[in-house]
């Protein structure tokens, strides 16, 4: 058991669409990311998508919806199967929780990116 200082942990690198895992939960991985731009439209068909912003702000656009503005201290859930796209005009800082093994691209023709453990 340890404490995670995430401010330490995004300290660590510069990329963007690169998520680090910082800590496992349960069958879970919890990772930190950087982004700006926005990533391919895209789904996981059998887990939710879970963000929390921790500095910064992002869109979350849903295919058929209006985009959702997901603000620092704000969470912002993606159930399964829905068609979704973050995005971020400016560099935002995000913390992920996904099941370990889940493509970060889902079912976008994006490479998934390597879940690198810091």
């Amino acid at each position: 058991m340890k404490t995670v200082n995430l401010s330490e942990k995004l300290g660590q690198f510069s990329s963007h669409w690169d998520p680090h895992v910082i800590a496992d939960y349960n069958e879970n991985d919890v990772m930190v990311v950087k982004f700006i731009g926005e990533y391919p439209f895209h789904k996981h068909d059998t887990t939710d998508d879970f963000f929390f912003v921790l500095e910064g702000e992002m869109e979350m656009d849903i295919k058929g919806e209006p985009s959702r503005t997901v603000k620092a201290g704000e969470l912002f859930i993606v159930p399964k199967g829905v068609v979704h796209r973050p995005r971020a005009e400016k560099e935002v800082k995000v913390l992920l929780i996904e099941p370990k093994g889940e493509p970060n691209s889902g079912d976008s023709d994006q490479e998934p990116a390597p879940k690198r453990r810091i």
